[in-house]
Protein backbone atom coordinates (compact mmCIF):
# COMPACT_ATOMS: atom_id res chain seq x y z
CA UNK A 1 0.00 0.00 0.00
CA UNK A 2 0.74 3.59 -0.52
CA UNK A 3 -0.12 6.58 2.18
CA UNK A 4 -0.99 9.35 0.40
CA UNK A 5 -1.55 11.52 2.73
CA UNK A 6 0.01 14.88 4.23
CA UNK A 7 0.91 14.30 7.53
CA UNK A 8 -0.92 16.95 9.81
CA UNK A 9 2.06 18.93 11.81
CA UNK A 10 2.06 22.62 13.19
CA UNK A 11 4.14 23.57 10.28
CA UNK A 12 2.53 22.20 7.57
CA UNK A 13 1.79 23.22 4.18
CA UNK A 14 -1.24 25.05 4.38
CA UNK A 15 -3.52 26.90 1.26
CA UNK A 16 -2.16 30.62 0.86
CA UNK A 17 0.55 30.27 3.95
CA UNK A 18 -3.10 31.22 5.87
CA UNK A 19 -2.43 31.17 10.10
CA UNK A 20 -5.76 30.06 9.96
CA UNK A 21 -5.66 27.04 8.74
CA UNK A 22 -2.65 25.68 10.31
CA UNK A 23 -3.42 23.12 12.91
CA UNK A 24 -2.86 23.78 16.31
CA UNK A 25 -1.94 20.70 18.84
CA UNK A 26 -1.56 21.10 22.21
CA UNK A 27 -1.01 18.77 24.76
CA UNK A 28 -3.58 18.87 27.95
CA UNK A 29 -2.31 16.29 29.99
CA UNK A 30 0.99 14.52 30.54
CA UNK A 31 0.28 12.84 34.03
CA UNK A 32 -1.26 10.22 34.59
CA UNK A 33 -2.23 9.98 31.16
CA UNK A 34 -1.10 11.93 27.77
CA UNK A 35 -3.32 13.52 25.91
CA UNK A 36 -3.63 16.36 23.23
CA UNK A 37 -6.30 18.65 21.67
CA UNK A 38 -6.19 19.46 17.62
CA UNK A 39 -7.63 22.53 16.27
CA UNK A 40 -7.69 22.39 12.24
CA UNK A 41 -9.73 23.72 9.65
CA UNK A 42 -11.42 20.69 7.34
CA UNK A 43 -9.88 22.23 4.39
CA UNK A 44 -6.29 21.61 5.86
CA UNK A 45 -3.92 19.15 4.34
CA UNK A 46 -5.38 15.64 2.47
CA UNK A 47 -9.28 16.27 2.42
CA UNK A 48 -12.27 15.83 0.74
CA UNK A 49 -14.90 19.04 -0.67
CA UNK A 50 -18.32 17.44 -0.18
CA UNK A 51 -21.04 20.17 -2.40
CA UNK A 52 -22.02 21.86 0.56
CA UNK A 53 -18.46 23.13 0.29
CA UNK A 54 -19.74 25.07 -2.99
CA UNK A 55 -23.11 24.84 -3.56
CA UNK A 56 -25.85 26.30 -1.17
CA UNK A 57 -28.26 23.22 -0.99
CA UNK A 58 -25.40 20.72 -1.48
CA UNK A 59 -25.24 17.69 0.19
CA UNK A 60 -22.88 16.97 3.53
CA UNK A 61 -20.67 14.56 4.61
CA UNK A 62 -23.42 12.23 5.97
CA UNK A 63 -25.35 11.82 3.02
CA UNK A 64 -22.63 9.28 1.74
CA UNK A 65 -22.15 5.26 2.25
CA UNK A 66 -18.40 4.39 2.33
CA UNK A 67 -19.05 3.01 -1.20
CA UNK A 68 -18.13 6.35 -2.63
CA UNK A 69 -14.62 6.92 -1.46
CA UNK A 70 -13.39 2.99 -2.26
CA UNK A 71 -12.53 2.05 -6.03
CA UNK A 72 -10.39 1.89 -9.12
CA UNK A 73 -8.25 4.44 -10.03
CA UNK A 74 -6.23 6.02 -12.23
CA UNK A 75 -3.33 8.06 -11.32
CA UNK A 76 -2.25 10.55 -14.50
CA UNK A 77 1.13 12.40 -14.17
CA UNK A 78 0.82 15.47 -16.00
CA UNK A 79 4.46 16.79 -14.01
CA UNK A 80 5.61 18.05 -17.70
CA UNK A 81 2.71 20.83 -17.43
CA UNK A 82 3.67 24.58 -16.34
CA UNK A 83 -0.29 25.95 -15.69
CA UNK A 84 -3.26 23.91 -15.81
CA UNK A 85 -5.10 20.76 -16.75
CA UNK A 86 -6.66 21.04 -20.12
CA UNK A 87 -8.80 18.68 -21.77
CA UNK A 88 -6.70 17.55 -24.07
CA UNK A 89 -4.44 16.21 -20.95
CA UNK A 90 -7.17 13.87 -20.38
CA UNK A 91 -8.83 12.34 -23.98
CA UNK A 92 -6.10 9.67 -23.89
CA UNK A 93 -7.83 7.76 -20.71
CA UNK A 94 -10.72 6.14 -21.10
CA UNK A 95 -12.62 7.60 -18.15
CA UNK A 96 -15.18 4.76 -18.27
CA UNK A 97 -13.10 2.00 -16.46
CA UNK A 98 -12.69 4.12 -13.14
CA UNK A 99 -14.41 5.45 -10.87
CA UNK A 100 -11.48 7.92 -9.25
CA UNK A 101 -8.76 10.27 -11.33
CA UNK A 102 -5.72 11.87 -9.58
CA UNK A 103 -3.65 14.53 -10.73
CA UNK A 104 0.16 13.61 -10.39
CA UNK A 105 1.83 17.73 -11.20
CA UNK A 106 4.69 20.05 -9.98
CA UNK A 107 2.91 20.34 -6.71
CA UNK A 108 4.23 17.24 -5.78
CA UNK A 109 7.96 18.38 -5.70
CA UNK A 110 7.14 21.25 -3.26
CA UNK A 111 7.42 21.39 0.45
CA UNK A 112 5.62 24.87 0.24
CA UNK A 113 2.80 26.59 -0.53
CA UNK A 114 3.35 27.75 -4.20
CA UNK A 115 0.39 30.61 -5.35
CA UNK A 116 0.90 29.49 -8.62
CA UNK A 117 0.17 25.92 -8.67
CA UNK A 118 -1.03 23.78 -10.70
CA UNK A 119 -5.08 23.32 -11.30
CA UNK A 120 -7.81 21.89 -12.79
CA UNK A 121 -9.74 24.08 -15.69
CA UNK A 122 -12.89 24.40 -16.18
CA UNK A 123 -13.10 22.94 -19.61
CA UNK A 124 -11.22 19.93 -18.23
CA UNK A 125 -13.61 19.92 -15.19
CA UNK A 126 -16.42 20.12 -17.88
CA UNK A 127 -15.04 16.85 -19.56
CA UNK A 128 -14.65 14.83 -16.42
CA UNK A 129 -17.96 16.21 -15.36
CA UNK A 130 -19.74 13.76 -18.63
CA UNK A 131 -18.72 10.33 -16.70
CA UNK A 132 -19.84 8.65 -13.69
CA UNK A 133 -16.98 9.28 -11.43
CA UNK A 134 -16.81 9.10 -7.21
CA UNK A 135 -14.10 11.29 -7.35
CA UNK A 136 -10.90 13.73 -8.56
CA UNK A 137 -8.12 14.84 -6.44
CA UNK A 138 -5.31 16.49 -6.94
CA UNK A 139 -1.45 17.20 -5.53
CA UNK A 140 -2.58 21.04 -4.78
CA UNK A 141 -4.55 22.22 -1.94
CA UNK A 142 -6.73 23.72 -4.21
CA UNK A 143 -8.19 21.89 -7.52
CA UNK A 144 -8.69 25.24 -9.01
CA UNK A 145 -7.36 28.99 -9.09
CA UNK A 146 -7.59 31.94 -10.91
CA UNK A 147 -11.39 31.37 -11.98
CA UNK A 148 -13.98 33.35 -10.94
CA UNK A 149 -16.95 31.19 -9.47
CA UNK A 150 -14.87 28.20 -9.37
CA UNK A 151 -16.28 26.63 -12.09
CA UNK A 152 -13.91 23.73 -11.93
CA UNK A 153 -15.55 23.19 -8.26
CA UNK A 154 -19.25 23.68 -9.34
CA UNK A 155 -18.85 21.18 -12.48
CA UNK A 156 -17.66 18.14 -10.21
CA UNK A 157 -19.37 18.67 -7.09
CA UNK A 158 -23.03 19.38 -9.01
CA UNK A 159 -22.55 15.89 -10.49
CA UNK A 160 -21.37 14.36 -7.35
CA UNK A 161 -18.43 13.90 -8.29
CA UNK A 162 -16.56 14.46 -4.77
CA UNK A 163 -13.22 16.48 -4.84
CA UNK A 164 -9.89 15.63 -3.21
CA UNK A 165 -7.39 18.21 -2.37
CA UNK A 166 -3.88 17.81 -0.60
CA UNK A 167 -2.83 14.36 -1.68
CA UNK A 168 0.74 13.56 -1.61
CA UNK A 169 1.95 11.60 -4.96
CA UNK A 170 5.45 12.16 -5.01
CA UNK A 171 6.44 8.74 -5.48
CA UNK A 172 3.77 7.84 -7.02
CA UNK A 173 3.80 6.33 -10.90
CA UNK A 174 1.28 6.70 -12.88
CA UNK A 175 -0.98 3.87 -13.43
CA UNK A 176 -3.94 2.29 -12.36
CA UNK A 177 -4.81 1.39 -8.35
CA UNK A 178 -7.35 1.25 -6.21
CA UNK A 179 -8.03 4.50 -4.04
CA UNK A 180 -8.91 4.43 -0.75
CA UNK A 181 -9.70 8.02 0.53
CA UNK A 182 -11.84 7.72 3.49
CA UNK A 183 -13.28 10.78 5.46
CA UNK A 184 -12.67 11.75 8.77
CA UNK A 185 -16.70 10.22 9.67
CA UNK A 186 -18.03 13.95 11.00
CA UNK A 187 -21.35 14.31 10.39
CA UNK A 188 -23.16 17.46 8.79
CA UNK A 189 -20.37 19.32 7.33
CA UNK A 190 -18.72 20.10 3.79
CA UNK A 191 -15.23 19.05 3.87
CA UNK A 192 -13.70 16.11 6.01
CA UNK A 193 -9.56 15.44 6.45
CA UNK A 194 -8.82 12.29 5.02
CA UNK A 195 -6.56 8.83 5.32
CA UNK A 196 -5.88 8.79 1.25
CA UNK A 197 -4.30 5.53 0.15
CA UNK A 198 -3.34 3.58 -3.11
CA UNK A 199 -2.79 -0.38 -3.67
Amino acid sequence: MIDITMTITESMKVYKNKESKKPILKVISDQPVYETDIAMNLHTGTHIDFPKHMISDGKLSDAYNIDQFVGKCYVLDVTFLERRILKKDLTAINLKTYDFILFKTKNSFSDTFNPNYIYLSEEAAEYLSRYDLKGVGIDALGIEREQPGHPTHHLLLSKDILIYEGLYLKDVEEGVYEFIGLPTKIGSVEASPVRAILR
